[in-house]
């Protein structure tokens, strides 16, 4: 399985240096998803047990005792982006399960003034139509324990889809590799995203793209390039889940998150740049939760020049009751860092209810 491993990370790198590397390319797909999870600022690499483990840490849904589906909405940028998540995961065996999900980022109804000039220099409004942008990520994915106690892995299969209009859509293919360990009440999560690095394929229509490009003289004169490339992620954790005498209990997580690329992380050089992330979890009676974490800690140049550390603190509550589970988080509380900032809600449905 090393050598395996191997392979896939050296033809991945080789082919992405072949290619053009982007620093931010399909984003979409690491906001996050399952307001639990956002709430502990994502710090759930290593406790990931549930549906919500197709995005976090695919070995997780070994843990699932029968099919469970989640569902979540985001809004961005005041209601103008629409973020939506949905998946379900079910066990094969007492030693493997599968999952599928769904994640789509769009912007819709936007106003294309391509056409608002005719040739003749008039303003003709009725030469204004509406056109959508949107990113989709559809992942499968495969868990199953190994001989060795304690530990088991999870791989995910990502297609990518992305459309911009009728001006340009492309269609990309990625995979993940996830692993968990546990011992003496302690867990441990390593999540690679894109290992074999994700490669999107992009379509330009010319005739649309012909329109537009002498919009503004001297700019926009040669095609974009076609392809991009996602460079891989990997994401370290672990946790540990202290219970208490009065039913109550209290989830400790921690994951550092790691970009093998320069970047603006707290920790950053030439080789890797890593951002830690902290969260907690309060549970009383297995019917309340309340969640806290921080994380997203940033080097943040300001109008000045000078640098301060950003950061992002995160809030949650959830509830759940006969399978059925409802979470929110406030992101960013208090606007601390340039994260997103949105109110996020999710449910979680465990399907054995309905037997």
């Amino acid at each position: 399985m090393k050598k395996i491993l191997f392979l896939i990370l050296f033809l991945g790198y080789s082919v992405a240096y072949s290619q053009a590397v982007r620093k931010y390319s399909n984003e979409f797909m690491n906001i996050g998803v399952d307001a639990a999870a956002l709430g502990m600022s994502n710090a759930v690499v290593a406790n990931s047990s549930d549906v919500n483990s197709v995005y976090w840490n695919p070995a997780g849904l070994i843990n699932l005792e029968d099919g469970q589906v989640a569902l979540m909405h985001a809004s961005y940028f005041a209601n103008i982006a629409q973020y939506d998540y949905i998946a379900y995961a079910k066990p094969i065996d007492d030693r493997s399960a599968w999952g599928i999900s769904l994640i789509r980022f769009g912007v819709d109804d936007i106003l294309n003034t391509t056409q608002l000039i005719d040739n003749e220099g008039n303003i003709d409004y009725n030469r204004i139509s509406l056109f959508s942008t949107a990113d989709y990520g559809l992942t499968f994915s495969y868990a199953r324990k190994l001989q060795v106690p304690g530990f088991q892995y999870g791989v995910n299969a990502k297609v990518i889809r992305r459309v911009i209009g009728d001006f340009a859509n492309s269609w990309g293919f990625g995979f993940d590799f996830g692993l968990q360990f546990e011992r003496n009440n302690w867990k441990y999560g390593l999540m690679l995203r894109d290992i074999t690095t994700t490669y999107n394929i992009w379509a330009i229509d010319e005739d649309e793209y012909n329109k537009i490009k002498d919009a503004i003289p001297g700019e926009n004169q040669e095609l974009p390039e076609s392809t991009e490339i996602t460079l891989p992620k990997a994401q370290l954790g672990m946790s540990k889940l202290f219970e208490f005498h009065n039913e109550t209990s209290l989830l400790a997580a921690a994951n550092l998150n790691m970009q093998f690329a320069k970047t603006n992380d707290i920790i950053s050089t030439d080789v890797v740049s890593i951002d830690p992330a902290i969260g907690f979890e309060y549970g009383y009676t297995n019917l309340v939760f309340l969640r806290a974490g921080v994380g997203n800690f940033q080097n943040v140049t300001q109008i000045d020049n000078s640098k301060k550390i950003g950061f992002q603190p995160n809030i949650g509550i959830g509830f759940k009751y006969k399978g059925i589970q409802i979470d929110y988080s406030l992101t960013d509380l208090g606007d601390q860092s340039a994260a997103l900032y949105s109110n996020i809600f999710s449910v979680k449905v465990d399907l054995s209810i309905f037997r």
